[in-house]
């Protein structure tokens, strides 16, 4: 069915700029954009459907890259210990922290997973979001594992959502295998990979690459297994420490990697060279209360495509608005709000090597787009908190009561 979308302006993100067009006008038919330039210019036709969208502004749909939205529990109570004084490290000896996700999240049911997931992603959906990337790396066992990414799959199905799989086995070290890291990145790359990647249960392969989690070495093992399955990969690189983690990345032509506050020069030309897309985090930076700030002038200066997304998990970043990372994106990175927009619209969409068909409003590109209430783009950046007005649009079909 075709149909006519006008009186609206339109930021279209083309080329990772505003890119606007005034007084635009949209035509999709079925789930893809068919048309789209100044109303002006419109080509005579025949439309099922027009729709008159009063002056707003038109963004393409926001797309959150990095998200670990289904876990089991949160961990609001040990927030509330570290504001106390309790060290991370003393609430992980009691048997807090990540390992405390693991066990809420072996013990949920899919079904308590799905609801609870579901709840979350609800509120990106009321944020303008219509794609997002979620990772597993709570189960951390094979069967858990395979319950988490069933899961992810199930929500792109059950909600109004393209929902990309993520497979974060190699997220920590499960307590079965404590003191063996080197044995539980064997068993990930040996037999956990092979059986979920057969099941249709990934779409890419992400891992921590941390003092604290896995070493260069061992990720690389994880991604040589990937690739012979492959499969894409991903990276959570330089949060905490510089160990070369985005430099591997490139190595491998990883779609995206993650955090980088410690990243160098080095890393920043790597990344350039390879096209891995920088995602930026600043909910994790803010709750963590960070201070090492990304090198936003090394990856501006080389040319890499920078993306923000959400990082909405129960330890670091239980982040539910995408815009309010995008107004921390500039505040705290200082980002300008067309590069912020470009993080959760082009540059998101080249994360998850989605961009030949969505972040951008182009032809031929699917319609996933917003129309904003706002004076200016800018608008997006800039109001903390709230739900502005806005019609949501997914595959040419405006969502209602989302």
């Amino acid at each position: 069915m075709k149909k006519l979308w006008h009186r609206c302006h339109a930021a279209t993100m083309v080329g990772g700029r505003y890119s606007i067009i005034e007084d635009a006008a949209l035509v999709t038919r079925a789930e893809r954009i068919e048309w789209i330039g100044p109303r002006a210019e419109l080509p005579a036709g025949d439309y099922a459907e027009t729709i008159d969208l009063g002056g707003a502004w038109v963004t393409p749909g926001l797309i959150d890259c990095h998200t670990h939205t289904v876990f089991g529990g949160n961990r609001s109570g040990e927030f509330e210990q570290r504001l106390e004084g309790v060290s991370y490290a003393e609430i992980a000896a009691a048997g807090g922290g990540i390992a405390s996700t693991v066990r809420a999240t072996r013990a949920a049911s899919a079904d308590e997973l799905l609801a609870s997931a579901s709840q979350r992603l609800r509120s990106l959906l009321r944020d303008g979001v219509t794609t997002v990337e979620i990772k597993s790396g709570y189960g951390l066992d094979l069967a858990s594992e395979r319950k988490m990414l069933r899961v992810i799959r199930r929500l792109g199905e059950t909600l109004p959502l393209t929902v990309r799989s993520t497979c974060l086995a190699a997220h920590a070290l499960p307590p079965e295998y404590a003191e063996r890291a080197d044995d539980y990145i064997a068993h990930i790359c040996a037999e956990m990979l092979p059986a979920l990647a057969a099941e249709g249960l990934v779409d890419a392969v992400d891992a921590f690459c941390e003092y604290l989690a896995f070493s260069p070495a061992q990720v690389e093992r994880v991604f040589i297994a990937a690739r012979a399955l492959g499969l894409p990969v991903k990276l959570h690189a330089e949060q905490l420490s510089s160990l070369g983690g985005s430099s591997l990345a490139a190595r491998y032509r990883a779609l995206s990697a993650d955090h980088l506050e410690f990243m160098t020069e080095d890393d920043a030309q790597a990344m350039a060279a390879a096209g891995t897309v920088a995602v930026l985090l600043p909910g994790a930076f803010y709750f963590l209360r960070e201070t090492q700030l990304p090198p936003m002038q090394a990856l501006r200066r080389h040319g890499v495509a920078i993306a923000i997304a959400s990082d909405l998990n129960p330890g670091t970043s239980p982040a539910l608005s995408v815009r309010l990372m995008l107004n921390m994106a500039c505040t705290l990175f200082r980002l300008t709000p067309e590069e912020a927009l470009a993080g959760v619209t082009l540059h998101a969409a080249r994360a998850l090597g989605l961009e030949a068909s969505h972040g951008s409003l182009e032809v031929g590109k699917v319609a996933d787009f917003v129309a904003w209430d706002i004076a200016r783009p800018a608008e997006l950046s800039y109001w903390l908190g709230g739900e502005l007005p806005k019609r949501v649009v997914r595959h040419g079909e405006e969502l209602i009561n989302v």
